[in-house]
């Protein structure tokens, strides 16, 4: 890395991390709760909305339907929730729903569990940006008419703030997330407050709006339909959930306690912010329709293109503080802001699931490595990168995004509840202990019922979104699987390959003779120190061999030869197509062909320059030579570097860049440099 990279690299992402500084990036429970949480934390923002706009098909009297919708899905979330804190204690390693399926359901399970959450984890940025995005496009317009452009910018700007490191960009995003839960909190009370002891009216701004129902007077199977479909929506507020599971190694000890009290605190957090927006929506009578240009209705009249519709809570929060009110200022900024950092859940599910699964084998090792802040900063390129093409496919519309939504992630819920079934199963036939045995049967009826209620959720998702765009979360699951399927395959084709054998074998066994072959073109300090290395290795046969592109450098090649006196032989291969890749190869394949047990050295000279540009000032022959030699069996290729003025200048500056210290990096003080320079010599 230069000195014109590492300057704005260490601006954007800090100064690098040393690995025995990774203890401190771990995360308080303060911390973790904005970090992991902050998906189904800010799901409240749109879930009540997604409620109200599919029960709005059957018109406003579909609405008295909402609180009971509520209540289920706050059993589910409680069930959830409940569940997962098993998840916690049992596996702290920080697999989560991969982990739990893969060592109890098979290596199939766990990976379309893995498969589930890559595809969710991608949904989750693009969703939750494209929903912040369209909330302050209603105040800023130049964002609305520039969504995608928008979204992919904010897609960076985290990008970078998760690049810096786990802990810092929790810190950034605690303070917005804790505004906004306190926000809607204190909108709860006061809206409380003035119905219940005040007696005051409160009306949203499209309280006097009349709905146009799509579907008039449903019953029966219509009814019932319309309202797993309301559900399925209002699940939503359950993203994200899986995702402290998946993160236990990124808590503090004790990270098992610590996980789980976070995990409890997000669902009681969750489900009384998400009821609450509920009933006030109920009281102030909120208005929506899926398409509210046509379907909103006001003196007899649609409202027209024009018209935009404000999401459920910013109608609330209008009718309980006022419009342009300080707090509803407060609450409206706080919302937008908080729906851009619930991709920060994704940010760091994301990478760590990446790194399991790649030291599993299933993904590229690159995503198992940490970066320079000690992040998993391939997986976080990776995840930006198709959450960004995902944005730009679908216009950044959330509504379109929304249903491709939480198909994964109940796939995942009930593949790792049925596995922590069998994993107290498991447990309880070997265990003896009469107190553990009660906590075992207790936490397996647990997730007994966390696997049913989340199996039954995920056919109702199904069913009910398939159409409306669930099949791409589908696709993209089995598209993850294959994928991961195959890298997989090759690295256990690589693996058996490489393995060495417990007995002697061809590579063990010394070649019958070593073939050494200098490359020449012409004869400079480069070919004269190749020669001499060459012969410094022994080989049972030397020459030199040049290929005659040109006769009169060919003939002057020969001349110099025997003028010097150079005693190598020199061999000159016709081309009479002007390739000098080509006749080498064939001629060293030749001599494997003549002698399949001899060794055959080719030795390449070549002249080693310090700045980019020079290198586009030759035509790298020795590169290519060196890759196609590499497919070629018993060749072994050896370069013999010479450094021309140019690259000792790159040396120096190299050396230069060492001892500068870039923008953020800790100077080391007196007393360390001391110590250094006292050490052993």
């Amino acid at each position: 890395m230069s000195k014109l990279t590492d300057v704005p690299k260490r601006i954007l992402i800090g100064r690098a991390l040393r690995s025995d500084r990774l203890g401190e990036t771990l995360l308080p429970k303060r911390i973790a709760l904005p970090v992991f949480a902050s998906d189904p934390l800010s799901s409240v923002a749109y879930a009540p909305g997604e409620v109200l706009l599919v029960l709005s098909i059957a018109g406003v009297s579909a609405y008295h339907f909402s609180p009971w919708i509520a209540v289920a899905v706050v059993v589910l979330m409680f069930t959830v929730v409940a569940s997962y804190r098993q998840n916690v204690h049992a596996y702290p390693s920080g697999g989560g729903d991969y982990e739990v399926a893969n060592t109890n359901l098979g290596p199939k399970a766990g990976l379309t569990v893995a498969s589930a959450l890559l595809v969710d984890y991608v949904l989750t940025v693009a969703v939750s940006i494209a929903s912040g995005i369209e909330n302050l496009g209603s105040a800023v317009p130049f964002v609305v008419q520039h969504k995608v452009l928008c979204a992919i910018a904010v897609i960076i700007l985290l990008t970078l703030m998760n690049l810096r490191g786990v802990k810092e960009s929790g810190s950034l995003f605690a303070i917005p997330t804790y505004v906004f839960v306190a926000g809607v909190f204190v909108m709860i009370a006061w809206g409380s407050f003035r119905g219940l002891v005040l007696g005051d009216t409160m009306r949203a701004p499209t309280a006097e709006y009349h709905i146009k129902a799509e579907h008039q007077g449903l019953a029966g199977f219509a009814l019932v339909f319309l309202l797993l479909r309301a559900f399925s929506s209002g699940c939503a507020a359950l993203t994200g959930v899986e995702a402290i599971s998946n993160g236990v190694p990124a808590f503090r000890k004790p990270k098992s306690k610590n996980a789980a009290t976070t995990l409890a605190a997000m669902g009681l957090l969750a489900v009384t912010m998400f009821c609450g927006i509920i009933a006030l929506a109920m009281v102030t009578k909120v208005r929506m329709a899926e398409n509210p240009a046509t379907d909103l209705i006001h003196n007899g009249v649609a409202l027209g293109s024009d018209y935009v519709q404000n999401p459920v809570i910013s109608q609330v929060a209008e009718a309980v503080f006022g419009k342009g009110s300080f707090l509803f200022i407060v609450l409206a900024a706080a919302t937008a802001l908080v729906l851009f950092l619930a991709a920060n859940t994704a940010y760091n599910g994301f990478p760590l699931l990446g790194s399991i699964l790649a030291q599993d084998r299933y993904l590229p090792r690159q995503l198992h490595t940490r970066g320079d802040r000690l992040a998993f900063s391939n997986g976080i390129v990776l995840l930006a990168g198709a959450a960004g093409l995902l944005v730009w496919i679908y216009g950044a519309d959330s509504t379109r995004l929304i249903q491709l939504y939480i198909v994964g992630v109940f796939v995942s819920f009930t593949l790792s509840q049925t596995g922590m079934v069998r994993h107290w199963n498991r447990h309880l036939a070997t265990e003896k202990d009469a107190a553990k045995r009660s906590h075992m049967i207790r936490s397996r009826a647990i997730n007994t019922f966390g696997a049913f209620f989340t199996g039954l959720v995920l056919v109702v998702v199904l069913v009910t979104k398939f159409t409306h765009g669930a099949w791409v979360a589908l696709l993209g699951m089995c598209i993850f699987y294959a994928t991961m399927t195959a890298i997989r395959k090759h690295y256990d084709r690589v693996s058996e390959e490489l393995a060495a054998p417990e007995g002697p074998s061809d590579d063990s066994l010394r070649p019958s003779r070593v073939h050494s072959v200098v490359l020449i073109s012409k004869i400079h300090r480069p070919a004269l120190r190749a020669l001499a290395y060459a012969k410094l290795m022994r080989s049972d046969s030397l020459e030199a061999l040049s290929v005659n592109v040109d006769p009169a450098e060919t003939k002057a090649l020969r001349a110099e030869w025997e003028r010097r006196g150079i005693d190598v032989p020199l061999k000159v291969l016709d081309s009479p197509y002007r390739e000098i890749t080509r006749p080498i190869i064939d001629y060293v394949k030749g001599l494997r062909k003549e002698s399949p047990r001899d060794a055959v050295s080719v030795i390449i000279p070549e002249y080693v320059v310090g700045h980019w540009y020079e290198h586009l000032l030759h035509n790298q022959s020795a590169l290519r030579l060196k890759g196609r030699l590499l497919f070629t069996p018993g060749v072994m290729v050896t370069s013999v570097p010479y450094q021309l003025q140019s690259s000792e200048a790159a040396k120096l500056r190299a050396r230069r860049r060492q001892e500068w210290n870039a923008p953020g990096s800790v100077r080391r003080g007196p007393a360390e440099r001391a110590k250094e320079s006292s050490g052993p010599k």
